[in-house]
């Protein structure tokens, strides 16, 4: 892959680089903007054909959980429903209002804590793009730094797809009573033979391919368990994938073996790490609390014709009430079915939020 990237990196090619960013207009070092709560500001309006290759931003506010309560949408070819409707801070990586670094190869947290977002993956369009940034804090502005890089091309193909993200969340996802149940009976019970009442990750008409996501999971089970269970931490896994292709029902055309299983790992989320394609930003305290990971099918994109639907079970046999969100991340040729998102306030991370919020801007 990365001797792909060197190998074509020599050849010539009659494109245009441009560039739209916050820089101060006036001269001076105020090379940001300040939106106030209600606003919605344009990062980039540009028309013709060409591919946006690389977004860096980073904000802050006064008031908590900005990063959840901030919205980026982006529109390609002059649509009026977003292909991109996703809170600022998750649609670089990662949950709960937060931020920690990592490194992927499309999504970057950098230093310092996080707070220099980064996105490599390609947004092409043949008539133009559009960028906003919508706030939906309640009383504080948001201070918003960014560089937008893009190609203009004489001419886009017909067959590229646009690129698409959406969140989602559901809280608590709807399991069953486990009072005095031991964690052996929760984890093993059960049975799942349909797919139904697993979480939704992503569904989509049309026809492109999944390219992964990151799922957000606030483990909300806090009573120990009964003596003698399966594990001794509070253990919130054991949700297998299943994605559904074309409109297959049952069994689905992909069907996994358990939620650490899909992110690429092995026995739990058991310490923070990252790579190109998979990683854990956020573990938790024994796997209970807050858990972020990420799984992006850059080299296997997960192609679909007509429809996918990308579920995944919270716990076995939808057994867990937990609270679940993600981000998917996906392309496909025109039109899409058009998504919404949840009212700021059910999107606020729960109590206890590790949100890193702060009251200046990096030096930027």
């Amino acid at each position: 892959m990365f001797d792909s990237m060197l190998t074509e990196l020599p050849r010539i090619r009659p494109y245009r680089t441009r560039r739209s960013s916050s820089w101060d207009r006036t001269g001076g070092n105020r090379d940001r903007l300040m939106i106030a709560p209600e606003d919605t500001v344009t990062l980039l309006d540009v028309k013709g054909a060409g591919r946006i290759t690389h977004i860096w931003m980073t904000s802050a506010c006064r008031e908590p959980d900005h990063l959840r309560k901030t919205l980026l949408k982006m529109y390609w070819d002059g649509e009026t429903e977003p292909s991109v409707i996703v809170p600022l801070g998750d649609f670089f990586g990662m949950g709960h209002a937060t931020t920690k670094t990592f490194v992927s190869l499309p999504l970057v947290m950098a230093p310092s804590d996080g707070h220099g977002f980064n996105c490599y993956f390609p947004m092409p369009y043949s008539k133009g793009a559009r960028i906003d940034v919508e706030c939906q804090t309640f009383t504080h502005e948001v201070m918003l730094y960014y560089y937008i890089d893009y190609e203009e091309l004489p001419e886009m193909e017909s067959d590229i797809g646009r690129f698409h993200a959406q969140w989602r969340r559901q809280n608590p996802t709807d399991g069953i009573d486990d009072e005095n149940m031991t964690g052996h009976t929760l984890n093993h019970g059960g049975k799942n033979l349909t797919g139904e009442g697993n979480y939704v990750i992503l569904e989509a008409q049309g026809q492109g391919h999944y390219v992964g996501c990151h799922l957000d999971v606030d483990n909300l089970r806090t009573r120990p368990y009964p003596m003698n269970t399966y594990r001794e931490t509070n253990w919130f896994g054991e949700g297998d994938d299943m994605i559904f292709i074309d409109g297959d029902r049952w069994p689905p055309t992909l069907h996994g073996t358990g939620t650490e299983d899909y992110f690429n790992l092995g026995w739990g989320f058991q310490e923070p790490f990252s790579s190109p394609f998979f990683g854990v930003t956020m573990t938790g305290r024994d796997e209970s609390g807050k858990i972020s990971a990420y799984h992006f099918h850059i080299l296997d994109p997960i192609r679909f014709q007509k429809s996918i639907r990308v579920t995944i079970e919270h716990g076995h046999a939808n057994r867990r009430s937990d609270d679940y969100s993600s981000t998917a991340y996906w392309y496909q040729l025109e039109p899409h079915q058009p998504f919404d998102i949840l009212p700021v306030e059910d999107r606020l991370p729960r109590p206890g939020s590790l949100a890193q919020e702060t009251s200046h801007a990096p030096n930027a």
